[in-house]
C-alpha cells in the first residue's frame, strides 16, 4: 500500500494439482487435493492473491505453475542431465542474469 503496487506474479507450484485428476494436466484440472505442506502453502497463497484480485479489480495477479523450476541432482542420475539443453526455468533465468541470453522464452 505504501507504494502503490498492485500487480504481483507469484511463483507457485504445480503441486497445488496434488495427484491430479487427468493428464496433461490443464489449468481445468482441480487443484486443492494437495498431498504435502509445499502445496498446501502454495495453494493458500494462490487463493489469498485470487482473493486480493477479487475484491479489488485494480490489482493484477499473475500465478505461474511450475513443474520443475530448478532441475535435477548435480550428477545427471535423477532427473536431468545438466550438461544437456534445460528443460525447466532456473537454467534459463541464470542465462539471462549473466547476460548469456538476451531474454527467457515461455517453456511448453
Amino acid at each position: 500500500r505504501k507504494h502503490g503496487v498492485k500487480s504481483i506474479i507469484f511463483s507457485s507450484s504445480a503441486t497445488v494439482y496434488g495427484n491430479p485428476a487427468f493428464v496433461p494436466i490443464t489449468e481445468e484440472c482441480p487443484k486443492g487435493q494437495c498431498t504435502n505442506p509445499y502445496g498446501w502453502t502454495k495453494s493458500m497463497l494462490e487463493q489469498i492473491l485470487t482473493d486480493i484480485q477479487k475484491a479489488d479489480p485494480e490489482w493484477n495477479v499473475i500465478l505461474l505453475r511450475y513443474f520443475n523450476p530448478i532441475g535435477a541432482h548435480k550428477s545427471g542420475t535423477i532427473g536431468e542431465n545438466p550438461n544437456g539443453i534445460p528443460n525447466n526455468l532456473m537454467p534459463y533465468i541464470t542465462q539471462v542474469a549473466v547476460r548469456q541470453a538476451e531474454r527467457a522464452g515461455c517453456l511448453r
